[in-house]
């Protein structure tokens, strides 16, 4: 079996001491950590890391650590609720709303670390590893492969496989992996799951009924909540971007700079609340359209999601503000309003296109902000 999916996969240990080599010799590593940790000591650094002989080592003595400070540095507070949740007798997938490239999967697992848990491992698109050093860290930190970018045909043989993949790495490794809910970031804030990732991940074993196959799973939704989105600004100027111009598309640096404000840039306050695993409520559904079970199955980790969302008062104003309503003016002060609006302004103000729709942007970022407090009265019918 252990061949089959090394196109995919993370690396086994026998690879980690080479891939770290290769990686050391890497100028284009050496500038990013130079980037991320300035005051470094690439001889000590590079010493440090040359000694790891296992994922697990390399996690728990650099990524652990490097993850964690840079959790603190763009962070008041990271918090976490409902481990409970767990069962700790099978692995699970781990469902969340996409909020940032790389800290959604990296703060989990550093929580799920100091909760005694192994880390998971990570799905991630193949369209961010664009560089040969990149692709080698992401699965020695237990990454392994979505590809993106297929001809449709391809896209099916590449959905099989890696549906058989994640049952394998839960049933058979024993290793719990984490997946966001579609692909890409919600631009607006309006977390869906998507129809199409549930049934791909129901596309292995062919022969069981699709609700069987997601139960074997034992899917957690997770819900991530960032005060904050260091991003808000960069998303509301693809908004004007794209009104502007129907063609336009982000350019690979665009992708990068998302990557680097989001890992960099201040998130205020953070939660991680796990959900309730979703076979119970799986068990509910008598309808026997597999399209419509798809539907349904996706309403259900919504709900879940959009009701453990930590609701903060930046949300509570941003929706008093886009509905043009005081209906939540109970859940803030004066002084928090005039900073929100305050923080809002200086994003703007960081939008490099040569004419800003200012009105048109704020409007946006008042609709990411509020769209968490919507869904979340929805989910929780109040």
């Amino acid at each position: 079996m252990g061949n089959k999916f090394d196109d995919i996969a993370p690396l086994y240990d026998y690879e980690v001491e080479q891939a770290i080599r290769d990686i050391l010799i890497d100028p284009g590593f050496q500038h990013a950590v130079k980037y991320i940790l300035p005051d470094i000591d690439w001889n000590e650094f590079s010493a440090e890391m040359a000694k790891y002989k296992t994922k697990k080592q390399f996690q728990t003595a650099m990524i652990y650590p490097v993850v964690k400070a840079m959790g603190m540095r763009v962070s008041s507070s990271i918090k976490s609720e409902n481990w409970e949740n767990i069962d700790r007798s099978v692995e699970h997938l781990f469902l969340s709303n996409h909020r940032d490239i790389v800290l959604d999967a990296g703060l989990f697992n550093i929580l799920r670390h100091e909760q005694g848990l192994e880390t998971t491992e990570i799905a991630i698109g193949d369209n961010l590893l664009i560089h040969p050093w990149i692709d080698k860290l992401v699965r020695l930190n237990k990454s392994f492969l979505v590809k993106r970018g297929l001809s449709v045909k391809e896209r099916l043989v590449a959905s099989k496989h890696m549906s058989e993949y994640i049952h394998y790495a839960i049933n058979e490794k024993k290793e719990s992996v984490w997946i966001a809910q579609r692909e890409g970031r919600a631009k607006n804030s309006d977390d869906r799951t998507q129809d199409s990732l549930l049934k791909m991940l129901a596309l292995y074993p062919e022969d069981k009924p699709f609700l069987e196959t997601l139960k074997g799973l034992n899917l957690i939704p997770l819900s991530i909540s960032y005060e904050y989105d260091p991003c808000d600004y960069l998303k509301a100027k693809e908004f004007q971007q794209k009104r502007d111009d129907p063609e336009f598309k982000k350019s690979q640096r665009d992708d990068l700079l998302n990557m680097e404000i989001g890992i960099l840039g201040k998130k205020g306050n953070v939660m991680f609340r796990l959900g309730k695993c979703i076979n119970p409520e799986l068990d509910k559904i008598t309808e026997p359209d597999k399209r419509i079970q798809a539907e349904l199955a996706a309403k259900i980790i919504d709900k879940e999601i959009h009701s453990n969302y930590e609701i903060y008062p930046c949300n509570y104003i941003a929706y008093n503000l886009f509905y043009k309503t005081d209906r939540f003016n109970d859940k803030y002060t004066k002084e928090e309003s005039e900073q929100f609006k305050a923080y809002l302004e200086k994003q703007i103000a960081k939008i490099d296109l040569e004419s800003i729709d200012h009105d048109f942007v704020l409007d946006k970022m008042l609709e990411m902000y509020s769209y968490t407090l919507k869904n979340y009265l929805e989910a929780t019918r109040q």
